[in-house]
């Protein structure tokens, strides 16, 4: 603790994680660490197959390659630490390294979670312009879209982490969690945090609602492009063009929403702790699978890379 002039301010939190019993913390360890393991490799994978192969520099698997870099660095943000916490006597974070933490973090999901709405866009022009597609996602384009969804992202992760770090803590400093999570952390703040809870979340249905809704819109105009095709395999083979983004995102947002834009009366830790390892590992993990599994051009650049496919 920081003495002050009347109270004492915190200095450093403790991450309480998932249990106190060694037993149990050995065997997460080795879970967490295949988990951890399998995410970066399996989107490291694909960033490198999109890299080495000409025939996936499009736009489509351009915009793929962010989403599977984003994903490396959204669960290195937590998982590293983690697993540190799970082995070490000690579980503290300076204060000032869970304000880094729950900004990288916040501005990496804000940034995943406005790409998505990139994406679909993506596949909107694909398949209700697919003469104009490339004219339409130009490099140019695509690349504007990109850093654009950088920009807001970790403008917002910062008003966010601004406004719930500038609270007082003064005790205790006990976060029921295994990292520097917004509302965890803020239920510590020893003032009325009520106010700066309704900016908060504000800013949070800001930024979940509408690019929930941008995504719903392209894809109602997806569907009725689609059901416009006459023979059933065109119609098919155009559904399974946007089947891995729409399960992608729906792992995404369903967590997500359900942390962050939820009544803060309904507030569980336990509960939440596993949510958010959901949406922050297992997504990671999932979303390189879900692409691999139903795309036969990563399959084929798979393959080209091992020596099976001869190289064009």
């Amino acid at each position: 603790m920081i003495p002050g002039q009347n109270q004492s301010w915190v200095s450093e939190f403790i991450l309480l994680g998932f249990s106190s019993d060694p037993t149990t913390n050995s065997i997460l360890f080795i879970m967490f660490l295949l988990i951890y393991l399998s995410s970066v490799l399996g989107n490291g994978l694909i960033i490198m197959l999109i890299c080495l192969d000409t025939q996936l520099h499009t736009p489509m698997y351009f915009f793929l390659c962010i989403l599977a870099l984003l994903d490396m660095c959204y669960v290195t943000t937590t998982m590293p630490q983690m697993l540190v916490h799970l082995l070490a006597q000690s579980q503290t974070i300076s204060f000032a390294g869970c304000w880094l933490q729950m900004f990288v973090f916040g501005a990496l999901g804000i940034t995943e979670c406005i790409f998505f709405v990139v994406m679909a866009y993506d596949r909107y022009v694909a398949i209700c312009y697919p003469l104009r597609y490339t004219v339409i996602l130009n490099w140019g384009l695509c690349i504007q879209l990109a850093a654009g969804t950088w920009v807001c992202g970790f403008l917002s992760a910062f008003l966010h982490t601004f406004f719930t770090m500038s609270l007082p803590y003064c005790g205790p400093n006990k976060v029921n969690h295994y990292f520097c999570e917004g509302p965890a952390v803020r239920s510590l703040a020893c003032m009325d945090t009520h106010i700066i809870e309704m900016v908060d979340q504000l800013l949070t249905v800001f930024m979940g609602i509408i690019p929930i809704s941008l995504i719903v819109a392209s894809y109602v105009h997806i569907a009725m492009a689609i059901m416009k095709i006459k023979s059933t395999q065109g119609r098919c083979k155009a559904f399974s063009t946007c089947a891995s983004h729409l399960t992608v995102v729906t792992l995404f947002y369903v967590p997500a929403t359900y942390i962050y834009i939820r009544p803060n009366s309904s507030y569980s830790p336990e509960r939440d702790k596993q949510v958010s390892l959901f949406y922050n590992a297992f997504t990671a993990l999932l979303n390189p699978v879900v692409y691999s599994l139903r795309n036969k051009d990563i399959k084929r650049a798979f393959l080209k890379v091992m020596g099976h496919v001869r190289v064009d």
